[in-house]
């Protein structure tokens, strides 16, 4: 029972079909022959598909190996090129690692960076950002939507300053994809960075959507492969599985959303009946596949051991960030409390969550919660 969607979804069987006969194919779309021509096709068709998928046009989608590396290349070769206008950027406390880490190495390399504070439910302030614009200001970079606590931002409004001060804007849509609608235009986005494997497609395989007149520089360098922006010889299999991924979210993503919405909601009400917990995030900005509750007396990662011995994968947070003891920079940004960060527990449905995982969920979480307070030196009956 797959609770941790978050983490990493599976793939599609619709995708690994598609993507089996390159995994054989030995073209190259740089090559001038048939084999070449072959991987070359298929490279621009899925480049159509994703760019479909967000309202884009093919030639601004450059394929990259996954969004750690798309949000590196939104932040640090959009920075780079563009230091003669200015070296200040505006983000979040509560963006994704591979953000807070390029703006840090940008801090060490003469940038400026504001952090834009969050209210309890994980919304941005929009208000502190449209106020921290300088003269200087290069970049705005916020996510769409949270992938711990599911918070989905206010991003046309933001899009809006944005494109009235003159200033570009980026976008993590990695969370969002395939949850809510991702479209470039409505978003007022310059960057969009897009992830395969969050709509079930392979790993390690990405994409920036970099919109038509936004200049950036390559971090990579080698061949002059993705219009000179991202050289290395294109990984077409997993490129190929990305495009099939984004076609069969384009067309089901809306009726899969509304079973996963039906499903969360299901569970956020059963949970909350619990004794002393409470739900992270946005009761109702959210993605609808995202659950977060967190649990007084009680570790996260305990009760994650728990959830396992019966069959239930869970997270206390997000994957990246769960390798460090430290409570998670998200939570503690909505002004939790060290304990209260502590005991949280991330649930995350997917296209294969059955009513049945749902309900064995909810047969067995409210005992393990008891079973750990009652082990608990601070709970009191």
């Amino acid at each position: 029972m797959y609770f941790d969607y978050v983490s990493g979804c599976p793939v599609d069987e619709r995708v690994i079909e598609a993507m089996f006969p390159y995994m054989k194919e030995c073209g190259n779309p740089s090559s001038v022959h048939s084999h070449g021509f072959k991987a070359k096709k298929a490279l621009e068709e899925s480049r159509e598909s994703v760019a479909a998928l967000i309202n884009a046009e093919p030639n601004e989608i450059i394929f990259t190996s996954g969004a750690t590396e798309s949000n590196n290349l939104a932040l640090i070769s959009y920075a780079l090129r563009n230091k003669n206008k200015g070296k200040h950027i505006i983000t979040s406390k509560i963006e994704h690692m591979s953000i807070i880490n390029p703006c840090k190495f940008l801090q060490k390399n003469g940038f400026k960076i504001t952090y834009a504070p969050v209210d309890r439910y994980g919304v941005v302030d929009i208000s502190f950002i449209e106020s921290s614009i300088r003269e200087d200001t290069i970049l705005i970079s916020i996510q769409h939507a949270n992938n711990e606590i599911g918070t989905i931002q206010p991003i046309e409004e933001i899009g809006k300053i944005a494109k009235e001060k003159g200033i570009t804007l980026h976008v993590d849509a990695t969370a969002s994809l395939g949850k809510v609608e991702v479209d470039a235009e409505k978003l007022n986005a310059d960057l969009i960075t897009l992830s395969s494997n969050d709509i079930y497609g392979p790993r390690g395989v990405g994409a920036l959507y970099v919109r038509k007149g936004t200049r950036i520089q390559p971090i990579i360098l080698g061949g002059g492969q993705e219009r000179g922006l991202r050289s290395g010889t294109e990984n077409i299999a997993g490129i190929v599985g990305f495009g099939v991924a984004a076609e069969i979210t384009k067309k089901e993503y809306i009726s899969e959303a509304e079973k996963l919405e039906r499903m969360r909601n299901r569970i956020i009400e059963e949970v909350l009946k619990i004794e002393e917990s409470y739900l992270n995030g946005h009761p109702e900005r959210r993605l609808p596949t995202n659950i977060n509750v967190r649990f007084s007396y009680i570790e996260g990662e305990s009760l994650v051991l728990s959830l396992d011995m019966e069959g239930i994968q869970a997270s206390t947070g997000s994957a990246c960030s769960s390798k460090t003891l430290q409570p998670s920079h998200v939570l503690m940004a909505l002004g939790l409390k060290h304990e209260e960060a502590h005991g949280s527990l991330l649930l995350t449905l997917g296209r294969y969550t059955r009513d049945e995982d749902v309900d064995k969920l909810l047969e067995v979480l409210p005992k393990a919660i008891e079973r750990l307070r009652v082990m608990s030196p601070l709970y009191r009956r």
